[in-house]
């Protein structure tokens, strides 16, 4: 039978274009190049349909992809031409693919003829990210461009998310064929974004957990990905089981839902890791029991009969051995659960987390966040944050000590607000990721918080706001210390500060350079008007605040610990 498809001549790069229109981008984050100037000149003609951002550095664009996707919903898109603007974003990939972000990244490669042969700008970039993309293909002919676009978002956005690659050789970009459309695809043979669900395990979860006397929910990035947030709150809500959250699934409960009980992990709350040990039924949604979360695993939770919800079977039982596995897309699993779980409410078991969550407000929490002498506090600054948006906001934030006080301590009303390099702990992040939630979020009030060690490392970024006006509330807390690294030479090894203080410049003058407006605090009693006079700016305002130098992030699970084995103080390390 005859194609009746209607075709024109159209070369690789206006197909490619047209693929990602038709899959409904709206933003790129790129930097052009040689290998990869025919896409931008193409590009040059689709400015009103789709927008490009001109970053500093090739990492700055894949992180700003990987803040929009986490943010949006949807799956963030990077342009970056060979060579070494393809390897800059190897870091970001690879942040990406151990947190499960979909980002589909186009970068050029030189001609075909010219592979292999060590041309100018040629690396490898296939073989350099196999181990970091969840699917990556070079492009020779330009006739393939459409059904391997299709192909990219489809696996980059289903099932377990992840990022993709596609290296596109600049003949490929160039030269024309017989275009018929772009036709997005839902199927790809040998690949099952997802696992069939099981009946009967779903049955198996409910009837452990119908007869659990102390049962405990362990919460993670997953739900949100699987956009179940609302099955989730279901669930909960009729099993009236505490819940505890991971780095990653924080805000898919409220942060003063009744029966949100804190953070799980190293520097978590310490109710959610003391009780982890005492539960009789664990369940886990949407995690991956990575070593942040578990501790010592052969002192992991060995009382409790665990029960683990999960789209990807790999997770299964490779850290931790399962009672019942429910494979399965939690949106389709969890309301089959919730249909089966007797409504209860487990008072005097949620009475134990409340008053454990009470010594650690009262030794830590308290005199972190409302301190009344001495400098300038991290938990402080989010206390005057939360008093001061309620909830409502945003919050990107870098790595280190200042991370785990944002995710600790930022109050949060709603899912997909919380962004952070979870699984790679990327410095650098912050910056580019804001941007990138920005354009995700244009209406909402996006926050930066990063350290001073973690500002300088893509403080380029701040051209990019220069240049296209992304609203961020910049929030740098200098300590003049790589602090997270500090503390753990203080603890572990005997206060030897091998080269973990930093001097760093004035950042409200390096912020005025980019015209973007800035103020230093050293006071406690100017802190809370330079958040208001930041809130109350239009713009991008950049705030440095010094805090105390010598600061530890407190509870901790110790390397090589339990979970239980929890501290609240260094000096019971």
């Amino acid at each position: 039978m005859a194609n009746t498809k209607t075709s024109v001549r159209a070369s690789g790069s206006l197909a490619l274009l047209d693929a990602l229109v038709k899959e409904n981008v709206d933003t790129i984050f790129g930097y052009p190049g040689g290998a990869i100037m025919p896409i931008y000149d193409a590009l040059y003609d689709h400015t009103q349909k789709l927008n490009h951002i001109l970053v500093r550095h090739e990492q700055g664009a894949i992180h700003a992809a990987d803040g929009y996707a986490r943010v949006s919903g949807k799956t963030g898109v990077v342009f970056a031409t060979s060579g070494p603007a393809a390897t800059n974003l190897v870091t970001g990939i690879a942040n990406a693919m151990i947190d499960s972000i979909p980002i589909v990244c186009i970068v050029g490669q030189v001609y075909a003829q010219l592979l292999g042969t060590d041309a100018f700008q040629e690396t490898d970039i296939l073989n350099i990210t196999s181990p970091i993309t969840k699917w990556n293909y070079q492009v020779t002919d330009p006739s393939e461009i459409p059904d391997v676009v299709a192909k990219a978002f489809y696996i980059a956005g289903s099932g377990r998310p992840g990022p993709v690659l596609i290296d596109i050789t600049k003949n490929a970009q160039i030269d024309e064929f017989d275009y018929t459309g772009y036709q997005p695809v839902n199927y790809i043979r040998s690949y099952r974004p997802k696992p069939i669900v099981r009946p009967e395990y779903i049955e198996q979860a409910a009837q452990l957990i119908n007869g659990a006397k102390r049962p405990f929910v362990l919460y993670g990035q997953g739900i949100i990905l699987g956009n179940a947030e609302k099955e989730f709150q279901e669930f909960v809500n009729k099993s009236g089981i505490p819940s505890a959250w991971t780095l990653l699934g924080k805000g898919v409960l409220p942060t003063k839902h009744p029966l949100n009980v804190g953070m799980l992990g190293m520097h978590g709350n310490y109710a959610p890791n003391v009780l982890t040990n005492e539960c009789d039924v664990l369940i886990a949604v949407g995690m991956r029991f990575d070593d942040r979360i578990t501790g010592r695993l052969d002192k992991y939770a060995k009382q409790a009969k665990i029960i683990h919800l999960d789209i990807d079977p790999s997770e299964i039982d490779k850290n931790v051995k399962t009672e019942v596995s429910v494979w399965g897309d939690v949106k389709e699993t969890l309301p089959l659960l919730t249909q089966l779980v007797e409504k209860k409410t487990h008072s005097e078991w949620l009475k134990q987390f409340k008053e454990l969550n009470q010594k650690e407000y009262d030794v830590i929490i308290k005199p972190e966040m409302h301190p009344t002498e001495g400098e300038i506090t991290m938990g402080e600054v989010m206390a005057v944050i939360n008093e001061l948006t309620q909830g409502e906001a945003v919050y990107v934030s870098d790595v280190g000590q200042h991370q785990m006080v944002v995710c600790r301590y930022a109050e949060q009303n709603h899912t997909r607000s919380n962004v952070t390099s979870g699984g790679l702990g990327t410095m650098g992040f912050g910056l580019p990721a804001a941007i990138g939630a920005h354009y995700a979020a244009p209406h909402r009030t996006v926050f930066a918080f990063m350290g001073d060690g973690g500002a300088q490392m893509n403080i380029q970024e701040l051209g990019t706001i220069l240049q296209y006006g992304a609203k961020v509330k910049i929030i740098v807390l200098n300590n003049n210390y790589l602090g997270m690294v500090r503390q753990w030479q203080q603890l572990f090894n005997d206060s030897r500060y091998s080269f973990t203080d930093i001097k760093s410049p004035d950042f409200a003058k390096v912020a005025e350079a980019y015209n973007i407006k800035g103020q230093r605090v050293f006071d406690r009693a100017d802190l809370k008007p330079a958040i208001e006079a930041m809130l109350a700016h239009p713009e991008t305002y950049l705030l440095e605040i010094k805090v105390r130098k010598d600061d530890n992030v407190f509870p901790m699970v110790p390397q090589g610990k339990g979970v239980s084995e929890i501290v609240l103080r260094a000096e019971d390390i």
